[in-house]
């Protein structure tokens, strides 16, 4: 079994993503998580921290599933947390595997001794924004909830990835209907970007210094944490497999199971002052990371780092543009409001998602751990903040 063939399973079940593929498992690995790879067919569910046997009979669900044993000092227990990124896949509407998928998982988390498993796959509840003529209901997403919640599993309050986003369609989309949907002020700037001199190139590896400095610099200024250095060179390189020297062309890449990464980089006279960094798997794009400079900022460099980078995908096989994060309360309550009206000048349509739920074997040792957790996530952050400004001068 290779990386390849795990990532060429994945890709053929609903709603794939580039969190389950081989090299996110390889990303955490190098951080203290192990990987395990657990497939369902007909016959049953293979587990296996290296890769499953591949089953005869055709694959009907699968999960990377990150276990990380948390110290216990002197106690005799051996626990863990266990996380699944964006999965299981598997077609969540057919009740019967959802049943047998679930089952599995649970049992597979009081066999690891689990202070909890987590999952946050991509089951839909509803589109459009609560409240307006746009929101519609998904009553196979609200089965799922209900589900959940008949089986003890909790609501988690500690949600990794965002619950809602924002999401492009640009497969079947001509350029001129991508931008048709765009606000008009973003039309307008998206435009103005290369009158006023700003231009945009394909990264590589080279760049990857600077772009931790800019991505730090960023995360001082809006006031949100990131990693060090080594943690983004490790994601970036890991999935660093595609090689493109220029935004034009007709250069494609095979979408199926090819998981990649791709810096986009604008420059004023040379001077770089905004960048993003664009994941791609399975035939959906994502704009994880995205970060700028103070100056030229009235040049817009944002809005046509976007706009390349939705061509981009489109080029490269991609049929949706996943924007990365979209508010859970859609008002200025919110912090992520502003970032969402920037998000919502682009086109795309709000997609709500079920979130991240817990499975607690140990409801007591689930209490304990959600109680602590936050506090030394908070005083982690706190250093983070301080050890980038540190790095930056400041």
């Amino acid at each position: 079994m290779t990386q390849n063939l795990w990532n060429e399973i994945i890709s053929e079940l609903p709603n794939p993503h580039f969190l389950q593929t081989y090299e996110w498992g390889q990303v955490k690995a190098a951080y203290g998580w192990q990987p395990h790879y657990l497939v369902w067919n007909d016959a049953g569910c293979s587990v296996s921290t290296d890769f499953p046997t591949l089953p005869p009979q055709p694959v009907k669900a699968a999960a990377l599933v990150l276990k990380r044993t948390v110290p216990t000092g002197g106690l005799a227990a051996r626990l863990c947390v266990l996380y699944t990124p964006k999965g299981p896949l598997l077609d969540w509407n057919d009740a019967l595997l959802r049943t047998r998928v679930l089952d599995d998982l649970q049992r597979f988390a009081r066999q690891q001794g689990a202070i909890f498993l987590k999952l946050d796959p991509d089951v839909v509840l509803g589109t459009g924004v609560p409240g307006t003529e746009t929101e519609s209901t998904e009553p196979g997403g609200e089965a799922v909830r209900g589900e959940l919640s008949r089986r003890a599993w909790r609501f988690s309050l500690d949600q990794i990835q965002f619950r809602n986003t924002v999401i492009v369609e640009v497969g079947t989309s001509t350029e001129e209907e991508i931008l048709a949907r765009m606000k008009q002020k973003t039309r307008y700037n998206v435009r103005l970007g290369p009158k006023k001199g700003v231009s945009v190139r394909v990264g590589n590896q080279d760049d990857w210094p600077m772009l931790y400095k800019m991505y730090a610099e960023t995360s001082v200024r809006d006031g949100f944490v990131i990693r060090d250095e080594g943690y983004y060179r490790k994601v970036w390189g890991q999935f660093n497999g595609l090689k493109v020297e220029k935004l034009e062309g007709d250069v494609t890449i095979q979408p199926f199971n090819h998981p990649t990464c791709q810096p986009l980089i604008a420059e004023v006279d040379g001077e770089p002052v905004a960048a993003i960094v664009v994941f791609a798997f399975a035939g959906r794009a994502y704009y994880v990371y995205g970060m700028s400079r103070d100056m030229h900022r009235e040049k817009m460099p944002t809005y046509l780092l976007q706009w390349e980078a939705m061509k981009w995908v489109k080029a490269h096989g991609c049929a949706t543009y996943d924007l990365w994060g979209a508010p859970d309360v859609f008002d200025e309550s919110d912090s992520m409001w502003g970032v969402f009206r920037f998000k919502d000048g682009l086109g795309g349509q709000v997609v709500r998602t079920l979130g991240a739920w817990d499975y607690a074997p140990n409801p007591l040792w689930h209490g304990f751990y959600t109680r602590i957790m936050p506090r030394i996530l908070d005083l982690l952050r706190l250093l983070g903040r301080r050890k980038t400004r540190q790095d930056l001068g400041g």
